[in-house]
């Protein structure tokens, strides 16, 4: 097998062992991608047990499910610089044996520190995934073929996220609610070790086309140039605090909403919870995937567009799933909103590597993440705030109008990529 030096002073092979290896890799680190997302999003699906057992306030129980997000947030941009400079390999498969030691330990919880304590190392551990994994991909998959790429790994979202909540309630039905912590771990540990012998390292930019990556790691100040030298990086990022606001009062409050409003079972609540929006979108990225790596061939901004569009067409969706009364409307709303939930999450990080060198790619996910989850963190917290304190009248009410809300983030979202597509992507991407 073909190596070479890399960085770090580790042999690193190139992503040209075989034609079909480059497929292998997103095949494997789906998995590793489902373990992440199944061990953040198993406490939604048992969130309300959790309150039953502690006598936790909505209001609380924000903090726990938000202690997760501020770490998450707080660490990603180190673990973006780290991954620029060390094996991804090696904080991937790490990273998850980590994360998954601390999901067990969440089984293990009797206290309301403890919980937020366990929830914010599960952050820390989590953190290092997905700035490693993106740049990682970046080197096996050029732009003819990243949104695909990323696009399939992002379906692992999803899986986690429907899997993760509706086994973490089922489970708590039947066994109590700390026993999926327990499986989820232990099954995270057990992939981290497996994958060590199949998952390699690629050569940093190995597939872009033109002079060959310095040898020596990249300064903070050069990464930060990389990174924040376009305003269409910028906006990218704001849209994507925006996007993931949205996202992840979905992804920790749902459950509760159903069950409160609706009167769902807490399993059913667990399940439908994930399963309409997160399996749409499931089935709508591949097509996001591939309408950007056919628009990016033609249009400087492509990947934004199809972003655009998801934003755009999923703002009504939103706003309805917040305001209907009914069942079978509600229900509809969700799934239409996942539809176009893929369509933007296909591509989050792929337009941003539009605009940014393959040897800032690690810190650029890590700042993203960071961005993004500062978003997701406070709108979880504001969201359990609010439900306790808002002015209409119940908690129920409350927590409506702010999930109707995120409608308007998605419609200003929109706005500023259409800023992109139309305006500053041609100029942005020639300079990267």
């Amino acid at each position: 097998m073909e190596t070479e030096l890399s960085r770090s002073g580790t042999t690193a092979s190139k992503p040209s062992v075989s034609p079909s290896y480059k497929w292998w890799v997103v095949f494997m680190l789906w998995f590793v991608c489902f373990f992440n997302y199944a061990d953040r999003q198993a406490l939604s699906g048992v969130a309300p047990k959790i309150q039953e057992e502690f006598g936790f306030a909505h209001e609380r129980m924000g903090t726990v499910g938000s202690a997760f997000m501020w770490v998450y947030a707080a660490t990603a941009p180190l673990a973006g610089f780290i991954g620029d400079r060390f094996r991804r390999k090696d904080l991937i498969l790490g990273g998850c044996f980590f994360w998954s030691l601390v999901t067990v330990a969440m089984g293990w919880c009797r206290q309301f520190w403890q919980l937020v304590t366990v929830r914010a190392l599960q952050g820390l551990g989590e953190a290092f995934y997905f700035p490693a994994s993106m740049s990682l991909l970046s080197d096996y998959h050029s732009g003819q073929t990243r949104s695909r790429a990323m696009s399939f790994h992002q379906s692992g979202v999803y899986a986690g996220t429907i899997l993760g909540s509706w086994l973490g309630a089922w489970f708590a039905v039947r066994y109590g609610w700390r026993s999926g912590f327990y499986i989820f771990g232990g099954l995270g540990m057990v992939l981290a070790v497996f994958l060590w012998l199949f998952l390699r390292e690629p050569r940093r930019g190995a597939t872009e086309v033109g002079p060959a990556e310095p040898a020596a790691s990249p300064s903070l100040g050069v990464i930060l140039r990389d990174v924040f030298h376009t305003p269409t990086a910028w906006i990218l990022m704001l849209v994507f605090a925006g996007a993931n606001a949205v996202a992840a009062v979905f992804l920790f409050w749902t459950p509760t909403f159903l069950i409160e409003k609706f009167h769902f079972k807490l399993t059913t609540a667990g399940l439908s919870g994930a399963v309409f929006i997160h399996l749409a979108s499931a089935f709508s990225v591949p097509v996001g995937g591939w309408l950007a790596d056919r628009f990016s061939q033609r249009w400087a901004g492509g990947r934004a567009l199809v972003q655009m569009l998801g934003l755009g067409l999923g703002a009504s969706f939103v706003m309805l799933v917040g305001s209907t009364a009914q069942v079978g409307i509600l229900l509809a709303a969700m799934t239409l909103f996942g539809l176009c939930k893929g369509l933007y999450d296909a591509n989050i990080f792929a337009t941003v590597y539009d605009v940014v060198p393959a040897r800032s790619r690690a810190s650029a996910a890590g700042i993203m993440n960071t961005v993004g989850w500062l978003g997701g963190a406070l709108a979880t917290k504001l969201t359990g705030s609010y439900a306790d304190r808002g002015p209409y009248g119940s908690a129920v009410a409350n927590m409506s109008h702010a999930i109707t809300f995120g409608g308007v983030i998605y419609l200003v979202g929109a706005l500023l990529l259409a800023l992109v597509v139309f305006k500053l992507a041609a100029r942005d991407v020639r300079r990267a």
